[in-house]
C-alpha cells in the first residue's frame, strides 16, 4: 500500500512539472513488466460552467526506482463527459 502512495505522489508531481498544468488525480496504477504505468487526470483548460473544463488523461511510465521514463497524453475530454462504456448492458443480446 505504501508503494502505491509513493507512486501516486511521484506521478502527480512529475506530470505537473512536465506539462506545466494542474494535476487533478491519479485514476489508475498498473505494473507493466519492470515498469509502473499511472494514468493521471490533468486540468487542461478551465471553463464556465466547470462541467465544460477540459481534462487530459496522461499515461506516465516509472521505472523500478520510480524515475520517469516516459509520458504521453492519451485522451482529452470535458469534465461532464462520461468515460467510454466497456461493459454490455445486462439483458442486451448481440445482434
Amino acid at each position: 500500500m505504501a508503494e502505491f502512495s509513493e507512486l501516486n505522489a511521484k506521478a502527480m508531481n512529475a506530470i505537473g512539472t512536465l506539462v506545466k498544468k494542474q494535476p487533478l488525480s491519479v485514476i489508475g496504477i498498473n505494473k507493466e513488466g519492470e515498469n509502473w504505468e499511472a494514468l493521471v487526470e490533468v486540468l487542461e483548460r478551465r471553463a464556465v460552467p466547470d462541467t465544460q473544463n477540459l481534462i487530459g488523461i496522461y499515461k506516465i511510465t516509472l521505472d523500478k526506482g520510480n524515475n520517469v521514463v516516459g509520458y504521453k497524453r492519451v485522451e482529452v475530454r470535458r469534465k461532464c463527459d462520461i468515460g467510454k462504456e466497456t461493459e454490455e448492458t445486462p439483458g442486451e443480446e448481440e445482434k
